[in-house]
């Protein structure tokens, strides 16, 4: 089978892993500093605190940006639940907008709309959504005519890139995942960006149980570090990130030209100005088709994913809060015809040749 995903593990990872065990600090230390050096000099932040995962990375950038109970903050309903969870833990209401139909990211021209009828928004939390960043111009113009906080949910869109820069270092705080399936991955574990020294500050003390010092204890904190063992990983993963996002465009590029003649999909859209880095490479499909397509492809051999089947608000949890369907209808849509195939840097020529012959046989 051709999986979806294919965590990469190679040598220097191995090395790296045993230099920790080897030196028994295996929690908090050395290699958690050089990760986080690495990644905020990569991504292009003054500042990174390494994180658990990706969903203690966005809460932490959530209440770097002094986000608190009662607060509202807008963000996507066409996301992983970690989105909006994050606004939650903070005691905050998420207030949904609808998504740009051919990005699939949140649409600005709906989020102005949104801005103009709640005005006591506090923040807004986009996701660069597969990989795709959002389009940031409009985003900015509006953060700057609104005066909002801007958090930039990037756990699926490491190197992706605006008009050459880097997806994690427009706003006031930023969150990456490196769980095993992302495009890097330490296992599981998180980074929060930000340019603000004080955000910072705040944040290190956040991820630590609230510690001014080693005795000292000044806010309220959570144990949400990162370990050594991860950030050995992950520094290994970051070396190689930019060959692995490279062949995730090739292969996206060669699947588009093979299939964008075929009737019953639609290839991943890609804005000039954007760098897709392709964590996944997700088309379009009848709802009415996609089981078939699904049980059509697992019988020749090939994987596919659904990311999401549902909206956030539609989710049995968000209904007893009160949200209700229709709320965004083209994300609603979306989530009943999205369909994801390999992409990973792991493909050989006969994965991705194989991949295109069986989808290009699909008989309607």
């Amino acid at each position: 089978m051709i999986t979806v995903a294919y965590p990469i593990i190679g040598k220097k990872e191995k090395q790296l892993i045993k230099e920790v065990l080897d030196s028994r600090m295996l929690a908090s230390g050395k290699y958690v500093v050089q990760f986080e050096q690495s990644f905020a000099k990569y991504s292009g932040a003054k500042f990174s605190i390494a994180n658990a995962n990706g969903t203690t990375a966005l809460h932490t950038a959530l209440l770097m940006c002094k986000i608190k109970p009662g607060d509202k903050v807008i963000t996507t309903p066409f996301s992983f639940i970690a989105t909006s969870n994050s606004i939650l833990f903070c005691g905050a209401k998420p207030i949904f907008v609808d998504i740009d139909p051919k990005t699939f990211n949140i649409n600005p021209v709906e989020l102005e709309k949104t801005l103009k009828k709640e005005r006591s928004i506090k923040a807004v939390l986009i996701v660069h959504l597969y990989g795709l960043p959002c389009d940031m111009d409009a985003i900015l113009k509006l953060k700057k005519k609104y005066k909002f906080k801007l958090i930039e949910d990037s756990c699926q869109a490491h190197g992706a890139k605006f008009k050459n820069r880097k997806v994690g270092s427009f706003g006031d705080a930023a969150a990456f995942s490196f769980y095993a399936t992302k495009n890097m991955m330490t296992a599981e574990g998180g980074i929060t960006l930000t340019n603000d020294v004080k955000a910072d500050k705040y944040g290190r003390q956040i991820i630590n149980h609230g510690r001014k010092d080693h005795l000292t204890h000044t806010v309220l904190g959570y144990n949400y570090r990162l370990t050594n063992l991860a950030a050995a990983i992950g520094i290994a993963q970051l070396e190689q990130l930019e060959g692995w996002i490279e062949k995730r465009i090739e292969n996206a590029q060669k699947y588009n030209e093979a299939f964008k003649e075929l009737d019953f999909l639609q290839t991943p859209y890609v804005p000039k100005n954007c760098r897709h880095v392709f964590h996944q490479y997700t088309i379009r499909v009848p709802l009415s088709e996609r089981e078939k397509i699904i049980k059509y492809l697992a019988k020749n051999g090939i994987g596919s994913g659904i990311y999401y089947d549902t909206v956030l608000y539609k989710q049995p949890f968000y209904k007893q809060l009160g949200y209700k369907a229709g709320l965004c209808k083209e994300a609603e849509k979306a989530a009943s015809e999205v369909l994801s195939l390999p992409v990973h840097p792991s493909l050989s020529k006969a994965d991705t040749d194989k991949i295109i012959n069986v989808v290009k046989g699909y008989k309607r």
